[in-house]
Formats: C-alpha cells, sequence, structure tokens
C-alpha cells in the first residue's frame, strides 16, 4: 500500500516538472548585439562607378526578436564608448618647442661657435657644416653665410645675448613669417550658390605618416568644435581603413569607406564629399595611398582623385606629408608631388630633433608652399599648426 502511495506522488511531482520546463524558453545573452546592414551608394560618375562606398557600421541594440524578447531593457542597451576629448592647439605649439629645446642641437652649435672672440675660418666651415648637416640646403646655407659674416664683421662683438639675437633674426627670414599657414576649415558657397564643406586631400609617398596625419587632423578641427568627417580613399592597403576608423571612432568622426580591398579610390573621395555635404559638415578629409613620386599611373591617379572630388566641392586643401628625417632626399619626391596634386601645405613630421629643423626652410624654398603643421612625437595630440616664431624661438634657446 505505501509503495502505491510513494509510486504516485513520484508521478505527479514528474508530471508537474515537465510541464513547467516547457514553458520556458532558453535565452542566449551572448549574441545580443548585431550590427546593421551597411548604408551602400555608388557615385554617379563615369570614371569612379562599379564600386560600392559604405559609411562605418556602428552597434545596435536590435537584435532577433526571439532572442530579446525575454530580456529586461536595461540588460540589452549598450554603453556608448566614451569620446576623447582632444588637446586644444594652443596648448599643443608650447609643448612641442619645450621638446625642440631640450633636443636642440642646432641653435647651441652655431651659438657656441659665433660667441667666441675671433673666428677662424674652420670656425666659418664648422658653421656651414652644422647649417648643411641640419638640412636647410645649399642655397639658404650660402645665404646665411653671408649675413652672419657681415653681421659679425660690422658688430665686432662676440656677447652670446647678441649673437642669439642677430641667429635669430636671421634664422626667421629663412623660416619666413610671412607666408599664410593658415588652413582651410570653414565652409564656403560653391558657384551653385549651396553650402560646400572646405575639403582636404592628403597626399604623400609610402611610410610618412598620412593616415596617422589624418586621425591627429581630425582631432585638433574636432577640438575647434568642427564637424569633421573622413574618407578612407587608401584602398590598398588592408589596415589603413580600419585604421583611419579607429582614429575617428575616439573623437566621433564618421568615416566613408570602400566596401572591398582595393576599390576605387575616386568613389570613396566622392562619396566622403558627398557625405559631408548631406550632413553640413565643416571639413572633409581625404586620406590616399602613398605612392612614389616615378610611378606614373599612380600619380595620374591623385589627379583623378582631386578632379572627381571637385564634382561634390571646390578642393580647399591639398596637404603633403613629409617625413622631416629623409631631408633633402624627399625634395624631388615633393616637387613631383606638387606639381600633380597643386600641393597648398606640408605637414612635417618626425620632427624629433632640431638638428634636422632646417628641413623647414629647404622644403618651403622647394615648393613655394608653407609649412603649416608639424609632427614631434608619437602621442595622438602631438600634431601643431606651424608657429615660425616659436620654432627660431626654440632652436637658438
Amino acid at each position: 500500500m505505501w509503495v502505491y502511495l510513494v509510486l504516485l506522488v513520484l508521478a505527479l511531482v514528474g508530471g508537474i516538472a515537465l510541464i513547467v520546463g516547457r514553458g520556458r524558453r532558453p535565452r542566449d545573452l551572448g549574441s545580443t548585439t548585431t550590427l546593421e546592414p551597411p548604408r551602400t551608394v555608388t557615385p554617379p560618375d563615369d570614371d569612379a562607378a562599379g564600386d560600392e562606398v559604405l559609411v562605418q557600421p556602428w552597434p545596435t541594440a536590435a537584435g532577433p526578436p526571439d532572442v530579446l524578447d525575454d530580456v529586461p531593457e536595461t540588460a540589452v542597451e549598450p554603453e556608448a564608448p566614451a569620446l576623447e576629448k582632444p588637446e586644444p592647439a594652443v596648448g599643443r605649439m608650447v609643448r612641442l618647442r619645450e621638446r625642440l629645446v631640450r633636443s636642440g642641437t642646432l641653435g647651441v652649435t652655431l651659438l657656441a661657435l659665433l660667441s667666441r672672440d675671433k673666428l677662424t675660418e674652420a670656425d666659418w666651415e664648422e658653421i656651414e657644416e652644422t647649417l648643411l648637416l641640419a638640412d636647410i640646403g645649399a642655397g639658404p646655407t650660402d645665404e646665411l653665410m653671408a649675413s652672419l659674416r657681415t653681421r659679425s664683421a660690422v658688430l665686432g662683438s662676440s656677447d652670446p645675448a647678441t649673437v642669439r639675437d642677430i641667429l635669430r633674426g636671421l634664422l626667421l627670414e629663412l623660416v619666413d613669417p610671412t607666408m599664410d599657414r593658415r588652413m582651410a576649415a570653414s565652409p564656403v558657397l560653391g558657384d551653385d550658390g549651396e553650402p560646400h564643406p572646405a575639403t582636404i586631400l592628403v597626399v604623400g609617398v609610402n611610410g610618412t605618416g598620412k593616415t596617422t596625419t589624418v586621425g591627429k587632423l581630425a582631432r585638433l578641427l574636432v577640438a575647434e568644435d568642427r564637424d569633421v568627417v573622413l574618407g578612407a580613399a587608401d584602398t590598398f592597403r588592408a589596415a589603413a581603413a580600419d585604421q583611419l576608423a579607429t582614429w575617428g571612432a575616439r573623437v566621433g568622426v564618421p568615416v566613408v569607406r570602400s566596401d572591398r580591398d582595393g576599390g576605387d579610390p575616386a568613389a570613396v573621395a566622392f562619396d566622403a564629399v558627398k557625405a559631408g555635404r548631406e550632413a553640413g559638415a565643416d571639413v572633409v578629409i581625404i586620406d590616399t595611398a602613398g605612392r612614389l613620386q616615378n610611378k606614373a599611373g599612380l600619380m595620374d591617379e591623385l589627379g583623378k582623385i582631386k578632379r572627381i572630388m571637385s564634382r561634390q566641392a571646390p578642393v580647399s586643401e591639398v596637404l603633403l606629408v613629409l617625413d622631416a628625417t629623409t631631408g633633402q632626399n624627399g625634395m624631388r619626391q615633393a616637387q613631383v608631388f606638387a606639381e600633380v596634386a597643386d600641393v597648398t601645405g606640408i605637414v612635417l613630421t618626425k620632427l624629433d630633433g632640431s638638428a634636422k629643423g632646417g628641413i623647414v626652410v629647404a622644403v618651403q624654398r622647394a615648393l613655394g608652399v608653407p609649412v603649416k603643421f608639424v609632427g614631434l612625437g608619437e602621442g595622438p595630440d602631438d600634431l601643431a599648426p606651424f608657429d615660425p616664431q616659436g620654432f627660431v624661438d626654440a632652436l637658438v634657446s
């Protein structure tokens, strides 16, 4: 009798558990976030047609309905990434000047030589060698040497403070503070009467740091409250678009990129400018692939990119990124880029020692355009507008 009662109770408990188990549905909390399908657009242009361009997709909280039905709303709301606040431009130049002062050898060497009571011919040869090693260039060095000899003979003084003032004035003349170093960063009215964002094309040879420079320029503009759109037109280096997207995400700047490796860079440039116009952006910056100046096909491609960009908005700036450590070897490269792309300004990267600071003078003389930005470090805000007075002061401090 008792055996039958026990079996009956066990049967009832098992049935209830089975009914409850069937009423529950398993939840997979590991797949509650999906990506929106990328938005694609094809530029209405014969030269750039055939490639699709997408705006970098962002994670959303939209997932499969059968997964999210039982998940509380607070459990699926993604936490927005904290945006970085870039350093203002004013503080950057002060910091970069301090680095130049600490690493300076050009000014120290010249001051030590010029402060001697009597300069021998060997001393003058050493001064000339110092200037040439600093990449000032043969022409500017001859001018500076002639001026130093004349001033030294007329002045007849070896007082360090006096010599420093003379040297500062002569170097400042060579750097030329009268050049317009402002970057076009404000929307303009086009011929059609419509507002257009300022468009900036960034070019240069391989390994100069173009993509990093574009990211740092975006940070600099964001610090000035500018609305920026980036275009990843370096479609031949697989990591370039991802690298640029990372830079943009850190400061909330959208990136327009190709949906495949090896896509048409002109299509990306076209759609980036178009996206900037539609969004009412202040500035659109286009990153391009590195190319050697002796590759005619790649250089012609720059002309195509610029021409197609201009169909959406006039090209406001063409910035050439140069590695300061290449010295005089980079001058021919710079001249070819200037001829092909109508360069309007120079960005000098890796200017990590004033011993090579003369490259500022050399490149401006060679191209007839100003150095507008300089970089002195690997930090995200180690790029600053070039200040001639501050640069020369740092050299002779």
